[in-house]
């Protein structure tokens, strides 16, 4: 586990973690004070947690949990971002970048929205 701030960072796969700036994206996007965590689960773990949530019996890429106001997790499976970061023309770094960025806007509150996209590349952009 690694711990930044009120970023933590738990990786329950045998894989490694993008070096990213999470903690650095974190306050930018949802704020210093927010608590935020970031799960890598296995894929079989992914879906166990999908399906109790949304009812699919299978793997996503990522989930957000907005807790609270200044409280989020984010579950992401590191094995279906590499197989789905060539979909998206994308580097597993760069789609694993973007998941998060995304995964945080959710649980600012946005939803899938043309306003939602534009947020997302201005911040792939200021992180780039």
């Amino acid at each position: 586990m690694l711990e930044t701030g009120f970023c933590t960072i738990t990786n329950k796969t045998k894989g490694k973690l993008p070096r990213l700036p999470f903690a650095s994206i974190k306050n930018r996007i949802l704020g210093n004070s927010y608590e935020f965590g970031l799960s890598l689960l296995s894929s079989k773990k992914q879906k166990e947690v999908n399906f109790k949530y949304r009812g699919k019996n299978e793997t996503t890429n990522i989930l957000s949990f907005p807790l609270s106001k200044t409280t989020g997790e984010i579950t992401i499976d590191p094995i279906k971002v590499k197989l789905d970061a060539p979909l998206f023309k994308m580097s597993y770094s760069n789609f694993f970048k973007y998941l998060v960025i995304h995964g945080m806007l959710h649980l600012k509150g946005f939803k899938h929205s043309s306003t939602m996209e534009k947020e997302e590349k201005k911040y792939l952009k200021m992180f780039s």
